[in-house]
């Protein structure tokens, strides 16, 4: 399936000052997370941002930090054990505990007011991905939500780690997508009214991330 911009809630890991530095191809993760966090502001998909002991690791980067309006303060790797949950918005159905959210009958999915569309699927990027995002998302998945990795605009300090984290994530049922999948999806086709304004940006991203190779 596609992403369906009105399923869709993002979370963004740690994108903060004194780790940004010493990510792997920071500059591309960087580009491609301002990239997602634009594209999400402008299509009202709602934002949760997450600063991991801020004291010690400082708040979120510029440019990204006047898109972080909603922002989640923690001390554990795992986002959901201090109660990341209650600031998301509702899924479709309640948690009954175990197993991904896509096994189960469509019917299960549509337990909220028609008024307000059910935000089923979680998208997760951030750093690192073989820690904070990794755990994040595992926990999410625990609680049977709908979980879906924006590869490139995640990083690690170390590519490997990376990799082993995408490996990892991609067998628990995490669906792996780069940026561009996401902000296309999301717009559906070249009639949607921000589609000149998103290909802008997106010129911009894949310019800073060649500049950055």
């Amino acid at each position: 399936m596609t992403l369906d911009v009105d399923r869709c809630q993002l979370v963004m890991v740690d994108y903060q000052a004194r780790l940004m530095p010493h990510i792997h191809d920071q500059k591309m993760v960087l580009a491609q997370a301002s990239l997602l966090a634009q594209a999400a502001d402008s299509m009202k998909v709602p934002m949760v941002w997450t600063e991991h002991a801020p004291e010690q690791l400082g708040v979120t980067v510029d440019p990204l930090s006047r898109f972080a309006q909603n922002v989640f303060q923690k001390s554990s790797f795992d986002a959901t054990v201090e109660g990341l949950l209650e600031v998301l918005e509702p899924s479709a159905k309640p948690n009954s505990g175990g197993g991904n959210a896509r096994s189960l009958p469509k019917h299960l999915r549509k337990a909220v007011p028609e008024s307000k569309p059910a935000r089923d699927i979680v998208l997760i990027a951030g750093l690192e991905a073989h820690i904070c995002v990794l755990q994040t998302a595992l926990g999410l998945l625990d609680q049977e939500k709908e979980v879906w990795l924006v590869t490139d605009a995640s990083g690690t300090c170390q590519a490997r780690q990376k990799d082993a984290a995408l490996d990892r994530l991609a067998s628990q049922g995490v669906e792996l997508v780069t940026t561009e999948m996401v902000v296309y999806e999301w717009l559906g086709g070249s009639d949607h009214p921000l589609f000149d304004a998103v290909l802008g940006w997106v010129k911009q991203a894949r310019e800073a991330s060649l500049m950055a190779s």
